[in-house]
């Protein structure tokens, strides 16, 4: 049974605070916990006093797990969740091919793990909890006022309504955002005519740890189907319906059972596999976002802000980024270290990132549901050519998986100052490698810090820690870096600026603008 959050009545009517974040999901509550443990007091509304029913969002990707473990969490998702690398594609009964999204050594968490969302909102309540966050269960949004100063929220609760002010207000409250709808705020995209079937599954079956995906298989001709294990011996099926498929008869329990059961049998698992059914839920392909994420005070985060569809596991790993992103500048300007206007480059670099996400999940989309009989007989021509030729391979797509966004274009970024070799450019999020007993992420500080290959400047500038490396190591092959080269990272562990040859002043240089100091 999921826990229930205990509600506490309001004490504090009509009173001012620096943060609030709208929405108790996991991208709200990841903010939350980055804020936190800057030092920011945050309060955060969530309208129920549990956390979230079914699987839903369940793929982590590896940047992921870096962002969690720089918050204290990211061990004990490793523990809990299923580790994977390894993708299957199957056309009807026969396996195409299969890839592996981690094939190198040397990195502290792998390309992915399986953990039902719920999970994953469990440890982040529980680490919130722990770092002072102000958790208000059942207390609703009703009505949002947005003023150029800060925003007047008026809340329900069982106990009545009552109204606070916020300074910062972050919309995290997911794709039915009573936030953005209060604001009458639209989005900018499309919803596809196709509708998929969730089913988590419990049973126990000699399955391994990886993500298969059938098009046309002979269990569900026509359609296309996913499957991916999770923690707690629970097993989530996508199927595809086509867009006349009713809803509600399709979530029927019985019809649900007969899919599954059609699936489970050879040579998938032995015949009569025994399973019980978790949640279902049936969903619609939508590829859209706002056209801005800043809107004065008020910044929406994850599924409030943009919107793809499930294959790729691209939604909430790109909330999770939002926050990350949002975090240390939000903390910036009200420890007055920046000028607001460092806000605008959450839409800079976050918009781009919605959209290379939104693009691949189209793309995605388009592929997985063909709209016409050219479309189908370029994807049965890709299928054919797959089997036996490498070069068809990156054709097929079931799904492009999530990639960290790198803001190459980020006005943050200080541009190199000489050509570089193959590597991490400015915008790149950091690269994890051994580092002494441990891993460099660990390593580096909350604000900036400056890779150093070799010899180094006498002094770092103020607010930057330097981290020596050696130039014949792993990291300095990531990052293309040679004996004398310094590399700033970010709070966000995004690379900022890059050198052959620099100076105290060229690196405060380059941590202003990335402040917009300059």
């Amino acid at each position: 049974m999921p826990p229930h959050y205990p509600y506490r009545p309001p004490t504090d009517p009509g009173t001012r605070h620096p943060i609030i974040i709208v929405g108790g999901g996991m991208v709200g509550l990841t903010a939350a916990l980055d804020l936190a443990r800057r030092g920011q007091p945050v309060v955060l509304l969530d309208e129920d006093d549990t956390v979230s029913i079914g699987s839903r969002a369940i793929c982590h990707a590896k940047r992921s797990l870096e962002i969690f473990s720089r918050l204290g969490i990211g061990q004990a998702l490793l523990a809990k969740g299923v580790t994977w690398n390894t993708g299957r594609v199957f056309a009807g009964e026969k396996q195409l091919f299969a890839f592996d999204l981690l094939a190198e050594p040397g990195h502290e968490f792998p390309a992915f793990i399986n953990l039902q969302q719920y999970h994953l909102e469990e440890i982040l309540v529980e680490a919130c909890r722990k770092a002072g966050v102000d958790l208000r269960w059942k207390s609703r949004v009703t009505a949002v006022d947005p003023r150029a100063d800060g925003t007047t929220l008026t809340i329900e609760t069982p106990d009545g309504t009552y109204q606070l002010q916020a300074d910062w207000l972050l919309a995290a409250d997911g794709a039915r955002s009573a936030t953005r709808e209060a604001m009458n705020l639209p989005f900018v995209g499309k919803v596809f005519r196709d509708r998929f079937l969730i089913a988590d599954v419990t049973m126990r079956a000699a399955f391994p740890a990886e993500r298969w995906f059938w098009f046309n298989p002979p269990f569900h001709p026509g359609g296309s189907v996913l499957l991916h294990r999770q923690a707690d011996n629970v097993w989530r099926i996508d199927f595809q319906l086509g867009w006349d498929a009713d809803p509600e008869a399709e979530k029927a329990p019985e019809k649900v059972r007969a899919r599954v059961a059609a699936m489970l049998g050879p040579p998938i698992l032995p015949a009569n596999t025994e399973f019980e059914l978790d949640w279902v839920s049936v969903y619609t392909f939508r590829c859209r976002r706002l056209e801005k994420f800043r809107h004065g005070r008020i910044l929406f985060l994850g599924d409030a802000a943009h919107q793809v569809s499930p294959f790729g596991a691209r939604g909430g790993n790109g909330g999770i980024q939002d926050a990350d992103n949002l975090a240390w500048k939000l903390n910036a300007v009200l420890r007055g270290q920046a000028p607001e206007s460092l806000l605008d480059t959450y839409d800079a670099e976050r918009i781009p990132a919605a959209d290379e996400n939104i693009l691949a999940s189209t793309r995605s989309t388009d592929f997985i549901t063909p709209k016409n009989d050219a479309a189908h007989a370029y994807r049965a021509a890709i299928l054919a050519l797959a089997e036996h030729h490498e070069f068809a391979r990156p054709l097929v797509n079931s799904g492009r998986l999530s990639r960290p966004a790198a803001y190459t274009a980020s006005p943050l970024n200080t541009p190199d100052d000489a050509p570089w070799p193959p590597g991490l450019p400015p915008g790149a999020p950091a690269a994890d490698a051994p580092c002494g007993e441990g891993w460099l992420l660990h390593h580096l500080a909350p604000d900036f810090t400056a890779l150093v290959f070799g010899p180094t400047p006498a002094t770092m500038p103020p607010g930057v820690t330097a981290l020596h490396l050696p130039a014949n190591g792993l990291a300095a092959h990531r990052y293309g870096a040679q004996a004398g080269d310094v590399i700033l990272i970010r709070p966000d562990q995004h690379i900022a600026a890059r050198w052959h040859h620099c100076d105290p002043e060229t690196i405060d240089a380059a941590r202003r603008r990335c402040l917009c100091l300059t």
